[in-house]
Parts: structure tokens; C-alpha cells; sequence
């Protein structure tokens, strides 16, 4: 029995032994499957997270950065008078390598090769050698960020970065202007205010009008194109304060395209280019003579010959044997006549009208509001013919620029102003200064309206605008020889009753268009086919007219008070 019982109690005590070792096994078992599971959870999801955090970052990146976070990249932005955007500054990110830390170099590179197909990584593989930070993309897309963040390679890494747009591209190429990779400006605008496009935090307002200068760009495009011409520009001013509404030299150039620009024929033909502009002159020579109070506009010039010898060697002709010898000084700027117009000259003296035209900024370099500016040739007055030559535009260069400036103060009533680019907050009755006698506006104003009722520039009348301008055909100057292109100008201003604008529209190097249709404008409804003549009021003229034609509606609805 008590054999017996205690084999029983032994029997019991093994049972439960067994059955507490096997407990124990089970449990550390399922705690190990439990534990590994959950370890792996936890990579999965510390793995997921980074990822989720990685893109959150990305759109954070891509959608608030601060223009501040890269100080040296900042410019502000640029717009029209109206508010529409010139140049914008926006986010960007871009993305480098440190060499120093890539692990596996084949590795990296075979996964670069399939991001970026098709194209030869030997310059990213020699850079990968140098062991040197490198940029390898530079205002990089989303989806490529995505895709090269997503390698998890730690030697990948990017940055915040802003970039310059240029919506408009080459509407306004040679006013904006351009920068460098260093965030410097080298031309136009973004050269001339380089400091304080880095410092103000709201846009640089220009006073040009998008809407009205793609119209004009437009026309000098279409006619550069029916003319032939090597090159083209106009520029339209407002003639009370300066302001520059538009501003267009063809050809132009992509600003986003960042090009290097070498050719000189992309040179701003309205600021720069210093040219021989011709009979646009005689305008000034008549003024000048007002002013003087030498002359008036019915004054006559009687028994003028043909021609007439000056210095030793030079003689002066007119351009058509045509020409009545018996003119007023009205007719001589309506016919635009050489010889009357070197008679003005003689009776005003080199001394006064030197003075004239340096009172008007054509004879010195103007300060505006770019450093492309052109200066024009120095004079000798005293040389040869020079007085005589200049009272017809020969023998004088200046700037499309500065002779827009003198169309607009001999018509303003004679007071002084500054061409400029930026919109400023100008009170109303901000005292002018006066550099010219009352009068002389209103009788050049009264001639000018008659040439283009009656003179070169008939084509230009457009119904409804008043416009009065003059005409100016010159032969372009080759190794200090005259050649037989030509430099076809219309300087123009509207409307002459009470003037507004100045409009000066000019193409170079034209030729005759033997298809071209022209449709009179003195509503008899007369057409005439092919140019009679490449001159000013068959070329720049017809521009000039259809740009206005354009752009009239807009100054009437838009600009009816002119600040």
C-alpha cells in the first residue's frame, strides 16, 4: 500500500514536472513568434513612416518654401503697369551627391542610368571619382525628385531653391533683360536694379503695357517680314511724363532660354543702336528756328536751287528734282525739303542750334533705366559741312530713344522729361520745367498733323487719332561710306490737337515689296500694288499706321487719364 502510494505520488510529481517543462517550451516559443513579428511590424512601418514623412516633406518642399530660406537666390518680381507678370521668382528644389558617402558606385550609377534613360552618365561617373559635391539636377521636377529620393541612397541629398520665370518669354527680352548661374543680373533691368531686386519684398512695377507692346511686337514682326528687314523697333511714349508704354527691338531672344546672346544683330535698336536717322531731323531744324524766333511757319525760303556746294568738296542735293524752289517753312518740312532745311540751319548758326539740340537730349548719352545705352558720336561743328548736313539728320547719330525724348518736348509744350521704365507714384501737379518758348509746340504740332495729311506720311493717318509725324529715309554708313540700305524711321505723335504719345517706328535695311497691297487711307478706297519706293513713307510709315490702328482702342479705353 504504501509501495504502492508512493509510486503513485512519484508517478504524479513526473507528471507534472513533464507537464511544466512542456509549458514552458510553448510559451517561449509563441513570445519568439510573437516578439519577431511584431519587430518586423515595426521595421515595415518605421519604414512606411520615413517614406510617408519623405513625400510630406516633398510637398512642403515643393509648395511652401519661403523665399528667404535661400537669401542668395531671392529676386523679386517684376510686373507690367497693369500687374501682369513680367518675371516671377518660384520655388524650386535641387538635387546633389556627396561622393564621400555613396556606398556602392556601380549600384548608384545602374540606378541613375534606368532614372534617367538614355542618357550618358560618364560625366556623373567622373564627378562620382573626384570626391567633391556635385549638382545633379538643378530645378528639378517632382516626379524625378521623388524617383532619386526613393533610391534611399545617403549621399543624395537637395535643397531648397527659387528659380526666375519668364511668362511673357520674348516679349520683353531687351527690358527685363537677363542673369547669370550666380544670381547676378547682366542686362536690362535685372542689371540695372540688381541690389534692389534682392532687398524689396514686393514686385518692381514697370510702366510698360504687356497688352499693347505684344500688339506692336506683333506688327513690327509681320512687316519686318513683308519689308525684308534685317531688324526692327518702335517705342511709344507718353509724351507729358516719360513713361514708356512700349518698348520693342526685333530680333529678340528667349529669356528662359538663357542663352548666351553674341550676335550684334540682337543689340536694342531703340536704346543702344546710335543711327543717322535723316530727314526726322528737319523737324528739329524748324523748331529750332521757332524757338529762336528767326522764323515762323509761313516764312519763305524763295529761288532755292537744286543743289548747292558747301566746303571744299561736298554738295548738297535735293532728294527729288521736283521740289519747288519758292517754299514756306511749313512746306519745306512737309515736302521735306533739304535744301530750305539748310537754309533754316544757316540763319539759325552752329552756336544756337548746337545748343537746340542738346537742350532736347539728343546730342549727349541719355541716363535711363538700363546700362544698354548707346552714345551718340562726338561732333565737329566746324568741320566741313556739318551745320548743314545736320539740319537734314546727316552727319548726326543718336539713339531711337533720344529722338523719341525730342519728339516729345518739341510737342509737349516745350517742357523737359525723362524716359523711364518704372512705374512711380508721379502727383499730378508736379511742376514741369520748361526748356522751350511757348509757342513752338503749337506750330510744330499743326505742321506735323499737314505732313500727314498731305506728305510723306499720309499712310499714317489713321481716322479718328489726329497723328502727325515726319518721315526719315537714310542710307546707312559702311567704312565710313554711305551705302544703299537703308534706315526707314516714322517718329509720330498723336493726337496733335492736345499731344499724348509719341510713337517712333523703325526698320532697317528694307527692300521693296513688289506684292504688297496698299490701301489709301483718304477714303477713296484706292489700293495700290507693290512699293513705289524704299523709303520711310512706304515702309515704316504703312507699320506705323497699322500698329496704331492696333493699339488706338486700348489708349482710348484705357489711358483716357493720363497720370
Amino acid at each position: 500500500m504504501m509501495s504502492e502510494k508512493k509510486n503513485n505520488v512519484i508517478l504524479e510529481e513526473y507528471e507534472n514536472k513533464f507537464l511544466y517543462k512542456k509549458n514552458k517550451t510553448n510559451l517561449n516559443i509563441e513570445f519568439n513568434r510573437i516578439a519577431f513579428i511584431f519587430f518586423v511590424f515595426l521595421i515595415i512601418s518605421t519604414i512606411y513612416s520615413i517614406q510617408l514623412l519623405h513625400l510630406g516633406s516633398l510637398k512642403k518642399t515643393t509648395n511652401n518654401i519661403k523665399p528667404l530660406v535661400t537669401k542668395k537666390n531671392y529676386r523679386a518680381d517684376i510686373t507690367d503697369r497693369n500687374g501682369n507678370y513680367l518675371v516671377k521668382t518660384v520655388d524650386s528644389i535641387n538635387v546633389g551627391i556627396h561622393p564621400g558617402k555613396v556606398i556602392n558606385k556601380k549600384h548608384l550609377l545602374l540606378m541613375l542610368n534606368h532614372i534617367y534613360k538614355n542618357k550618358n552618365l560618364s560625366r556623373i561617373k567622373k564627378k562620382l571619382d573626384q570626391d567633391k559635391f556635385f549638382y545633379l539636377e538643378k530645378n528639378i521636377r517632382p516626379k524625378r525628385y521623388e524617383e532619386l529620393m526613393m533610391l534611399g541612397d545617403k549621399s543624395i541629398s537637395s535643397e531648397a531653391s527659387l528659380i526666375r520665370l519668364y511668362p511673357q518669354d520674348n516679349l520683353f527680352s531687351h527690358i527685363i533683360g537677363q542673369i547669370n548661374n550666380d544670381n547676378y543680373g547682366i542686362s536690362g533691368i535685372e542689371k540695372f536694379f540688381d541690389n534692389e531686386l534682392k532687398k524689396i519684398n514686393k514686385p518692381l512695377k514697370l510702366t510698360v503695357d504687356a497688352d499693347i507692346q505684344f500688339l506692336i511686337r506683333q506688327e513690327l514682326l509681320k512687316y519686318q517680314k513683308i519689308f525684308k528687314a534685317k531688324g526692327s523697333a518702335a517705342i511709344l511714349m507718353n509724351v507729358n511724363n516719360g513713361e514708356i508704354l512700349s518698348m520693342v527691338s526685333l530680333p529678340d531672344f528667349n529669356l528662359n532660354k538663357r542663352e548666351t546672346i553674341k550676335d550684334v544683330n540682337y543689340i536694342n535698336r531703340i536704346t543702344k543702336g546710335t543711327y543717322e536717322l535723316g530727314s526726322v531731323f528737319k523737324t528739329f531744324t524748324i523748331a529750332s528756328g521757332i524757338n529762336e524766333r528767326l522764323i515762323e511757319p509761313d516764312t519763305e525760303f524763295l529761288a532755292s536751287k537744286k543743289s548747292i556746294r558747301c566746303g571744299k568738296n561736298y554738295k548738297i542735293k535735293e532728294y527729288d528734282d521736283k521740289m519747288p524752289s519758292d517754299l514756306t517753312v511749313e512746306q519745306i518740312l512737309i515736302k521735306s525739303g533739304n535744301i530750305g532745311s539748310v537754309r533754316i540751319a544757316r540763319k539759325i548758326g552752329i552756336e544756337k542750334h548746337k545748343s537746340f539740340l542738346k537742350t532736347i537730349g539728343i546730342l549727349d548719352k541719355i541716363d535711363f533705366d538700363i546700362g544698354e545705352v548707346g552714345k551718340p558720336l562726338p561732333i565737329d561743328w566746324y568741320e566741313g559741312c556739318k551745320l548743314e548736313t545736320i539740319a537734314f539728320g546727316h552727319g548726326i547719330t543718336t539713339t531711337i530713344l533720344q529722338l523719341a525724348k525730342g519728339y516729345a518736348i518739341i510737342t509737349n509744350g516745350g517742357y523737359n522729361i525723362k524716359p523711364t521704365l518704372i512705374k512711380k507714384n508721379l502727383k499730378k501737379n508736379k511742376k514741369r520745367k520748361k526748356v522751350l518758348k511757348n509757342d513752338v509746340s503749337k506750330k510744330i504740332n499743326l505742321i506735323l498733323r499737314k505732313t500727314v495729311l498731305e506728305g510723306t506720311a499720309k499712310l499714317a493717318n489713321v481716322k479718328g487719332y489726329q497723328v502727325g509725324g515726319k518721315t526719315g529715309t537714310a542710307e546707312q554708313v559702311s567704312n565710313s561710306i554711305y551705302s544703299n540700305t537703308k534706315i526707314n524711321t516714322l517718329a509720330s505723335i498723336f493726337p496733335t490737337e492736345n499731344p499724348k504719345y509719341v510713337l517712333v517706328v523703325m526698320l532697317e535695311s528694307t527692300k521693296n515689296n513688289k506684292d504688297y497691297i496698299y490701301k489709301y487711307r483718304d477714303g477713296s478706297g484706292f489700293e495700290l500694288k507693290g512699293s513705289p519706293r524704299n523709303t520711310a513713307g512706304w515702309t515704316s510709315v504703312e507699320a506705323a499706321g497699322k500698329i496704331i490702328d492696333k493699339i488706338g482702342p486700348i489708349l482710348a479705353t484705357k489711358y483716357i487719364e493720363i497720370n
